[in-house]
Formats: structure tokens, sequence, C-alpha cells
């Protein structure tokens, strides 16, 4: 090969590579509690859940978020060439595998690679990934046709730079919320409206086989040609042939103690809703309930909806009630929802209408005069 088109071809191997894997990394590492969540999808599909604790998978979330955004930067910048073009052709070897695994078994539905910031189907997932280990293959063959682009004593500072910025916005993402949240609960997003579907939105096609019986002859009919009475019904197995419009927000239901679904009254209701979010009341972070119980006197004082949302029994919420003297109202939402409303367990997340107009960790909640400022809570006082 020309000695031009091949380092043409090394170059626009490397960036599309690096750019890909700082992409990746990125929206991982704004968003560790969420690539958590698909480290342990990808356990239970192999029945090795009960055998990571969380501590394990938080850690890989941490750890996987810090490798891609590094090697994206190296391949960028050309850093350490030789051995971080054979580090990509590896991970891409072996995710090129493991997609392969879910594009034949569908174990899980979205593989995570891009976070919540863009999905991708299995069959897409495995086609991008081809691409790229094609790419890498090409990078790791002639690794020096990629110039240097800085001194070894400055490749030496980006290899240990790069790594510890990786893993400290991951960290300060945990103790706050993601730096940017792509999931459908953003602050601005209306929940009742994405909730919905158009009158307009495209329906799922749906292709329904009847296998049928005559003389001790079964045969398969469709819609099309079903048979005539002589034949008699056996079985009938039904295919989405094509996904129709699914709305961004399916699952989101508020259920009181009595067991009514409120989740309307919640959304409509044209003063602030504050909402206490806690998945799992057993191992929320009960260090600042002082200042929850603090917000949920400000609520009372302004006549606004409080409401804690859990999808703990009652003997947790109980357990909590103990150890925190709390007197607001506790309503049950899937944990899987709540989990996706707001990464923090608890956290705080304020609706008006529906909409959502704040949200904030357990660790950064503002002060209870605060709310007047930030939420127009004095102007909107119920009188």
């Amino acid at each position: 090969m020309d000695e031009r088109l091949k380092k043409l071809a090394v170059w626009t191997a490397r960036t599309i590579l690096g750019a890909t894997f700082i992409f990746s990394g990125f929206v991982k590492a704004i968003d560790p509690l969420g690539t958590q969540y698909k480290i342990q999808d990808y356990a239970a599909a192999v029945g090795a859940a009960e055998y990571l604790p969380d501590w394990a998978t938080l850690l890989s979330s941490v750890l996987l978020s810090a490798f891609e955004l590094s090697i994206g930067t190296f391949m960028l910048l050309a850093v350490a060439r030789r051995l971080v073009s054979r580090l990509a052709l590896l991970f891409m070897a072996a995710m090129t595998a493991v997609t392969l695994w879910i594009w034949i078994d569908d174990p899980v539905k979205d593989c995570g690679c891009f976070g919540d910031a863009v999905s991708l189907t299995n069959g897409e997932t495995l086609s991008k990934n081809i691409i790229l280990t094609i790419l890498a293959l090409a990078a790791a063959r002639w690794p020096l046709s990629a110039g240097r682009l800085m001194s070894r004593a400055a490749q030496w500072t980006v290899v240990q730079a790069v790594p510890v910025a990786c893993v400290m916005l991951s960290l300060w993402c945990l103790y706050d919320l993601p730096l940017i949240d792509f999931r459908p609960y953003h602050v601005g997003a209306d929940i009742k409206a994405g909730m919905e579907i158009p009158d307009n939105a495209e329906q799922p096609v749906i292709e329904t086989t009847f296998v049928m019986e005559k003389d001790g002859v079964r045969k398969e009919f469709s819609l099309d040609n079903y048979p005539d009475s002589t034949w008699t019904f056996v079985d009938s197995r039904s295919v989405t042939v094509k996904e129709g419009y699914v709305p961004p927000i399916q699952d989101f239901a508020v259920i009181d103690n009595t067991g009514e679904d409120i989740t309307d009254e919640i959304l409509s209701d044209k003063d602030y809703v504050f909402l206490l979010v806690s998945p799992s009341l057993e191992h929320a972070d009960d260090q600042n309930f002082g200042s929850i119980d603090q917000i949920y006197e400000y609520c009372q004082d302004h006549r606004y909806t409080f409401v804690c949302l859990t999808a703990s029994g009652d003997e947790a919420i109980a357990r909590w009630r103990e150890l925190t003297g709390a007197e607001y109202p506790f309503c049950n939402t899937d944990a899987t929802t709540l989990k996706t409303v707001i990464r923090s367990n608890p956290g705080l997340v304020v609706l008006k209408h529906g909409v959502v107009v704040g949200k904030w960790s357990h660790n950064r909640l503002p002060e209870p005069e605060d709310f007047d400022k930030i939420l127009g809570g004095a102007a909107a006082k119920k009188k």
C-alpha cells in the first residue's frame, strides 16, 4: 500500500475509533449508576448476578468508562501507539463477541454501549462493532503510521492525567447527579406528555400464524388465507414483524398505601409536587434525613404535596420511619422506573403540572429557604 494512503487510512481509523471511545466512555462516566445497572443486567443474563456485590459492579462501571475514555484520548493523540492500538483491538474483539451473543440470544434489549444517550438495537450494535473492529485492525497493523504528536514527557503526563480525571468525573457524578441527563425524566421533561401515544403514531405490525388440522393433516395459515370451518384449530403464533411507536415513558405509576393509583393526581397538580425518590429504602443513605424533614416542613407550610416514592415494602418503610422520624406519606412505584427517574437513593424531584422543574441528589439538597428563589415558591404560595 502506498505510504500516504496507509497513513491516511490509519489516521482515519484512529480518529473514528478515538471519537467513538471518548463518546462511549464519557456518557458512561457521567452516569456510573446507569452503567452499573446495565452491567447487572448482563450478570443476570448469565446467572452471575447473585455472585457480584454492588460494590463490584459499581467499580466495574467506573473502570470501564475510564478505560474507554482513556483509550479514545490516547488514540486521538497518538499516545503509546503500539500498546493502545492493540488494547483497542482486543477490546473491540471482546465487545463484538458479546454483541454477537446478545444479537443471537437477545438477553438484553439495549447493549448500553452509549448509555442513555443513544439507543441501538442489538443488530445495529453488532454492525457498529464489526466496523470498529475492522478499523482497530488497521490501527493495530500499522500503529507507527500515525505520527507522534507530542514528546514522550508530554505523553507520560497525558497517560497519568486522563484516567485520574475520568475517575474523578465519575465520583463527582456519583456524589451529585449526571452532568447531562439523557433520560426521559430530565429537567424540563413533561412526564404526562411522555406517556402519551400520538394519534398518528406508527402501529406495530404483527403476523399471526394459525396451525389447523383436517383429516389428520396439519397446515399453517395466515389471516389472509384462513381456511373454512372444515379445519380444526390447533395452535397459533404471533410474531412482531415491526415495532410500532413506543412512548419514552411507559411505566410511571404511583400507588398510595390504600392501593389507589394516584398518578394522574400527581401529574395534574398545578402547584409544586415534591417527590422523594428511593428505589430501595433498605439501601438508601439516611445521613441527610434532617434536610429532608426540613423540606417536608417547608412543603407543609406552603401546602405543597410531598410524598416518598419507593419500591420497598411495609417493613422497610417502617424501618425508615424509625431511623429518620419521617412523617411524610409513602407510595409505591416500580424500582426500575425510580432508578431511571433519578440517579440518587434517595433523591428529590420537583414537578409542576407533570413537568420536572428540579432534581437533586441527597448530597446536594437546597436549603428550604432557597426554594422560594429556585422555584418561585413565594409567588406560587397557596392562599
